[in-house]
């Protein structure tokens, strides 16, 4: 049963405190004199024992014994340490930085951390310093809930919004059919796409969504249909906001090969071999494969330098520029004869 306050459960009654329960010495120790040494670099303690000599042995042996804390008790013991420094950077804090250390932690608050602060308060020595971390306890449960419930209300509604852009391509009874058998349905999710992206809805709980939803539809192999839908709308969301920004004038002039990427960019996918057939020295147009990939490589690069490292719209956006650049090789290799 949950409970209000976490710090209701004593601290010295829990089997998973980090310090273990001291346990009797082995019978040949007993009668052992040990002589500590505290080495203070390595944070261990190092017991030599000298056995006395047994008068039921023919001679004497001399035996040392070394004990050292394993990995796990030290790994334990680090631990410890970082989450007392929490605490104590929760403690000074003022509401303002509380709130802040709470969402910037948000992952440290498990079992142990409660376990721990439990510690604390029952060893505290006056009842102001106890009721002082009841009270904290209580803000951080607060402000974790808080935080908690505005990540569920985020994922619903990115999930609402996928909905709503997959709607014209869904019939009436949720059967997926690629394509849509109305020609219209893939404009009207586009133009859908468009309207969501200006008003700031497809962010990364949106794409965070479609790879989630993307994932499982091919890790269960039977829903083909759907892969590909939502492989569209990827490739509608990168064309959508590669498209917002244009490079192909600069002055009076215009860059005929920044204006030929922009063209592949804004097309849809199918339409790609046309352009590239038409647009490109190979085929009919008047660019060249090279200018064409070093155009790819600079708006790649701008790419990267105007989204966050490591984001779903990062990811997503310059692998549509990688697969621009792939179908344009698989082109030239089969104008040149070359195989694949």
């Amino acid at each position: 049963m949950r409970t209000n306050n976490p710090l209701s459960l004593s601290a010295s009654a829990s089997p998973h405190s980090p310090f273990p329960y001291p346990q009797p010495l082995d019978p040949l120790l007993q009668n052992c004199k040990f002589n500590i040494v505290w080495k203070h670099q390595s944070a261990m303690l190092s017991l030599k024992a000298t056995p006395f000599p047994f008068h039921s042995m023919r001679r004497r042996r001399r035996t040392t014994f070394i004990c050292a804390a394993n990995q796990e008790a030290e790994e334990s013991f680090k631990k410890t340490v970082e989450i007392d420094r929490l605490i104590d950077l929760l403690r000074e804090a003022n509401p303002h930085q509380l709130q802040k250390l709470v969402v910037e932690n948000i992952l440290a608050f498990n079992p142990t951390f409660w376990i721990r602060l439990a510690a604390r308060t029952d060893t505290c020595k006056s009842q102001d310093d106890k009721k002082d971390y009841e009270e904290l306890a209580t803000t951080i449960m607060t402000v974790v809930d808080r935080v908690v419930n505005k990540t569920k209300e985020k994922i619903e509604s990115s999930t609402d919004v996928l909905k709503v852009v997959l709607k014209p391509v869904v019939d009436g009874v949720g059967e997926i059919a690629w394509p849509p058998r109305d020609p219209k349905a893939l404009t009207l999710m586009e133009k859908e796409i468009r309207q969501r992206e200006q008003a700031g809805q497809l962010d990364e709980g949106f794409l965070a969504e479609v790879n989630a939803q993307l994932r499982q539809a091919k890790e269960d192999g039977d829903k083909p249909g759907l892969e590909a839908m939502l492989q569209k709308v990827l490739q509608l969301y990168a064309s959508t906001v590669l498209s917002k920004r244009s490079y192909a004038i600069k002055g009076e002039e215009v860059l005929k090969d920044e204006q030929f990427l922009e063209t592949i960019i804004q097309a849809p996918e199918e339409e790609w071999n046309n352009i590239l057939i038409n647009g490109l020295t190979i085929g009919a147009g008047n660019i060249s494969p090279e200018e064409l990939y070093a155009v790819l490589k600079k708006r790649n690069e701008r790419t990267l330098i105007r989204t966050e490292g490591g984001s779903y719209q990062q990811r997503i956006l310059t692998e549509y520029l990688k697969g621009i650049e792939t179908r344009a090789q698989e082109i030239v290799k089969l104008f040149q004869g070359k195989p694949q």
